[in-house]
């Protein structure tokens, strides 16, 4: 089963989230956590495992103590260590033009994409994924 990782401080977006994902029976295992930081511990301690890291990242900016900005700066030192890349979408309700351009510096984000999330966008995430890993059985 594909893993989502969800990191953002609102139960409410975790919940819509969640009921999404239920609703539609995206075969997809979720995890919701507010806390960056763990997340990122948890990538160093695991980044051989392919097993246990997951397939997307979707990622708050604004949150208390440990923001997205700060993650996405140390996610830079990790993620060329993983054992297999990772999606990582910035998922926010910034609307700020300059939030936007600067998720662009990080290559490894893959787009950036407004609260709150929609089936039809969670269903294009997960079709990315399941078309990729389509893809890469193939080659």
């Amino acid at each position: 089963m594909k893993k989502i990782l969800f990191v953002d401080d609102s139960p409410l977006d975790h919940f819509i989230l969640k009921r999404i994902l239920n609703k539609y029976r995206l075969d997809y295992e979720v995890n919701c956590t507010a806390d960056g930081e763990e997340v990122l511990e948890f990538l160093k301690q695991n980044r051989l495992n392919k097993l246990t890291l997951p397939d997307i990242i979707l990622l708050d900016l604004y949150m208390p103590r440990f923001d997205g900005w700060l993650f996405l700066e140390k996610m830079r030192q990790v993620y060329p260590h993983l054992s297999k890349p990772l999606k990582l979408y910035v998922l926010s309700s910034s609307i700020n033009p300059r939030d936007i351009q600067w998720v662009k510096k990080f290559e490894f984000v893959q787009s950036f994409i407004f609260k709150p999330i929609t089936k039809e966008v969670l269903e294009n995430l997960v079709g990315e994924e399941i078309s990729d890993a389509e893809k890469n059985s193939t080659q």
